[in-house]
């Protein structure tokens, strides 16, 4: 074995780093869609060539995506044959190490000098891959068919070369096929950056060297991982989510997590949880196991990420429950929807140990909106995505943020000009969600409101979205966030789904509008004990009403905008 020195040693996690950031940059600068090159719903990283165990992941990639693309590379590894250079293979079967139909995987053999020495795979969100539906979320899905097209891994590329036959398949199943290639072709562009740049950090350090150093960062993620947990007191930690309902039945699934700390390692055990549903709220285990690693990963950011960092965190497989799908049960909202819930478990159960390093829930939504019909000004048809960010949960040192981007991911809301230019649709409002971050000693932050115009053409909407029937959680006395809410207006008359957030099929025409408000973030302790002035702020600034303020922090303002408390209220009166 090679010695290490520190300087090499970080030299090259660095430069292991800025190869999955460049495959990163290159996927997004090249794809077509606008939910990847605006929106960055992707992700790239580098595997193990033998076990399929993540050795360098992109900054910019979504965080789900850690677990599930390591998990998706070892089903490709089971599966592989007669490799050889310039294969790449193509897979988004979620029972397969992934997440739902409309992430879609690129996974390439890399060589070096001849020989297997690692894998890199990306993962992009494609905005439809057929189905029910237009974008895939469907809400009334009842099998995994109605939600697109499965596909298993297979070469997409051989030796390089695009195997023309799989691609009229793909593209004979989904709508909008003719604007797909672009972004097939950036997703393995991006491949071929990642084996460029990779190979150049192999010329210059050698083999030997990078294999060393693959390893001694494994080994020393896992010992930072395990003193951070050491750092937990020994105990049985509980916790619990819920998510609105499946789509088909309009009743809640209940998430029961268990959380036992020993010595050094994490134990979690979510077997007690509602049994699998009818819907599409069911996760695949790579998706519900890849929460919890990003649930962790939110509390112990300084972490390096690898496969080391796993390895304290033990999950026992909740067979039986909807955290195990198994084929043919839909699981559209596993990744945008159940794995926020999952993770907002692991906070609520661990805020108990370690609330100096937690907080309060975040909205813990993407917000899953899909419009898809025919724009006749351009003779086209579309299918427009929308994510939404929401407030995040108040923490012992302030207020959440507003405007946030989900639990998972760094997904930004596609600007709203680039939206209006490539749909035939007009945001005709954007705003602050007021009143929607839970009190606390440290708030919530707030959601946001969006109002959508259907400018010409008909088009049919869908939505699975979460948090419309229970807020994000407060916790230590903290209380929830305000909830999701949707209102389709329809020639005038108002539309709201019966399972709140989330429906399917929805039919607009000109004229008529689809407004969104998202969720706040939870409360972080008794919202009594926040100052005053601090509430007289937000009331000041529009957040809170003079009404909310009373009934939520017990702050009572006065004409001339001072404030008080019920208590010193009570006090004043009594003289």
């Amino acid at each position: 074995m090679t010695n290490l020195d520190p300087i090499t040693l970080t030299v090259i996690q660095s430069g292991l780093q800025q190869v999955c950031n460049e495959m990163d940059l290159a996927f997004v600068r090249s794809a077509f869609s606008p939910v990847i090159s605006e929106a960055l719903d992707r992700s790239d990283g580098i595997y193990d060539k033998s076990n399929g165990e993540l050795i360098a992941q992109g900054e910019l990639g979504l965080p789900v995506f850690v677990g599930t693309m390591q998990f998706g590379t070892q089903c490709v590894i089971e599966r592989a044959k007669d490799l050889k250079t310039g294969d790449v293979y193509i897979v988004n079967d979620p029972y397969l190490g992934g997440t739902h139909l409309m992430d879609v995987r690129f996974v390439k053999p890399f060589f070096y000098k001849g020989e297997l020495f690692a894998w890199l795979a990306n993962t992009g969100h494609w905005p439809d891959t057929g189905g029910a539906v237009p974008g895939g979320f469907s809400a009334n899905a009842t099998e995994v068919e109605q939600e697109g097209l499965r596909l298993p891994p297979v070469k997409l590329y051989k030796a390089g070369v695009m195997d023309e036959e799989i691609l009229s398949i793909i593209l004979s199943n989904i709508r909008i096929a003719d604007q797909r290639i672009g972004d097939i072709k950036a997703q393995a562009a991006a491949l071929a950056v990642g084996e460029k740049r990779f190979t150049e950090l192999l010329d210059r350090y050698g083999a030997e060297t990078v294999t060393s150093s693959i390893k001694e960062l494994k080994s020393r993620a896992a010992q930072q991982m395990r003193a951070r947990i050491q750092e937990i007191p020994d105990g049985l930690y509980e916790g619990e989510a819920f998510v609105d309902s499946d789509g088909v039945v309009n009743e809640p699934l209940r998430i029961e997590m268990k959380i036992r700390k020993e010595g050094t390692e994490l134990y979690f055990d979510m077997s007690g949880s509602s049994p699998p549903c009818l819907g599409p709220m069911n996760s695949v285990i790579a998706t519900t196991k890849s929460s919890v690693y990003l649930a962790i990963k939110h509390i112990f950011p300084e972490v390096p990420l690898n496969a080391g960092t796993f390895e304290p965190l033990h999950i026992k497989d909740p067979d039986g429950t909807f955290l195990y799908a198994k084929y043919p049960r839909p699981v559209s909202g596993c990744a945008a929807e159940v794995s926020q819930r999952i993770a907002e478990a692991v906070f609520g159960a661990l805020v108990k140990a370690i609330p100096e390093l937690l907080f309060a829930a975040p909205a813990g939504t993407s917000g899953n909106l899909c419009i898809g019909g025919y724009d006749p000004k351009h003779d086209r048809n579309y299918v427009m995505y929308v994510i939404s960010g929401g407030g995040y949960g108040g923490n012992s040192n302030g207020d959440g943020l507003s405007n946030g981007c989900s639990t998972i991911g760094i997904s930004k809301t596609t600007p709203v000009e680039v939206m209006e230019q490539f749909y035939p649709v007009l945001f005709e409002e954007y705003s602050l969600h007021e009143g929607s971050g839970g009190a606390g000693k440290q708030r919530g932050g707030f959601g946001v409101n969006y109002k959508i115009k259907l400018r010409r053409g008909n088009a049919k909407v869908s939505m699975v979205m979460d948090h419309g029937l229970f807020g994000p959680q407060g916790v230590l006395g903290g209380q929830d966030g305000g909830v999701n809410m949707v209102r389709v207006e329809q020639n005038g008359k108002p539309y709201i789904p019966e399972h709140l957030s989330k429906d399917q099929n929805i039919l607009v025409q000109a004229g008529d509008t689809i407004r969104v408000s998202t969720p706040g973030g939870g409360g972080y302790e008794n919202p009594f004990q926040r100052k005053p002035e601090l509430v007289r702020n937000d009331v000041q600034r529009g957040y809170y009403t003079a009404e909310q303020a009373l009934e939520r922090f017990g702050v009572v303002l006065n004409r001339q905008n001072e404030v008080e408390t019920k208590a010193t209220q009570k006090l004043r009166k009594g003289k």
